[in-house]
């Protein structure tokens, strides 16, 4: 089984050298040549699967600040490099469908990182953030604050929310998970589970659970 291989040339200031060999090396790079300039930059010349280098470029400007050079081109056919490292945090997940709402996504706020903000349409099954933890958890993001006769002084202050984390199609491609799906349609890039109902997943989950075990 072989995969093809992209050759890298990065050239990167020495400041972060370090860095951007442990992120290649976790994409299975292999190192070729490192040569240090006298101008504060390296050059580095790497193997890489070209599966690796799908999202990388924008995290490799983000690490070096907007300051870094990658070229790529094909190399050649390799072996299989093995499964690359993926997220190791669970998805925020919504329950059901309808419009997210402000007073919800500020109540979630702390539970994880979300890329949604007020008045999306989601759906059940759409991951709608990035969870603190490693498990999933499902949100009733389309809650909305309930009204009351009485206003205690300060409780209708304006909610104040994070900005969502925003992907890329490469981004996105890169996120998503064995048991997650992207979709794409002319104006949303979306990700979800590829089970959308709750209770099938974990029904799903069981069931691999024991089969696992019976090996």
């Amino acid at each position: 089984r072989t995969e093809p291989i992209e050759l890298a040339i990065v050239d990167v200031a020495d400041e972060f050298v370090g860095t951007v060999i442990e992120m290649l090396g976790v994409r299975k790079g292999e190192m070729m040549d490192m040569v240090p300039g006298n101008d504060g930059y390296t050059r580095l010349e790497y193997k890489v699967p070209a599966r690796g280098l799908i999202g990388f470029r924008n995290e490799f400007l983000t690490t070096t600040r907007g300051t870094g050079i990658i070229n790529h081109s094909f190399y050649e056919y390799e072996f299989y490099k093995g499964d690359l490292d993926k997220k190791k945090r669970g998805a925020l997940i919504a329950m059901e469908k309808g419009l997210s709402t402000a007073y919800s996504l500020a109540s979630f706020q702390p539970r994880g990182i979300l890329f949604i903000e007020p008045v999306i349409d989601v759906y059940a099954g759409m991951i709608i953030g990035e969870h603190s933890r490693e498990n999933d958890l499902v949100l009733n993001v389309i809650r909305g604050k309930k009204l009351t006769n009485v206003r205690a002084s300060g409780s209708d202050d304006a909610i104040k929310l994070a900005p969502p984390r925003k992907f890329s199609l490469e981004q996105a491609m890169e996120y998503i998970n064995d048991d997650e799906l992207l979709e794409i349609t002319p104006k949303n890039i979306r990700m979800r589970k590829k089970i959308l109902h709750e209770t099938e997943r974990k029904r799903e989950m069981n069931r691999l659970n024991k089969l696992n075990l019976s090996q």
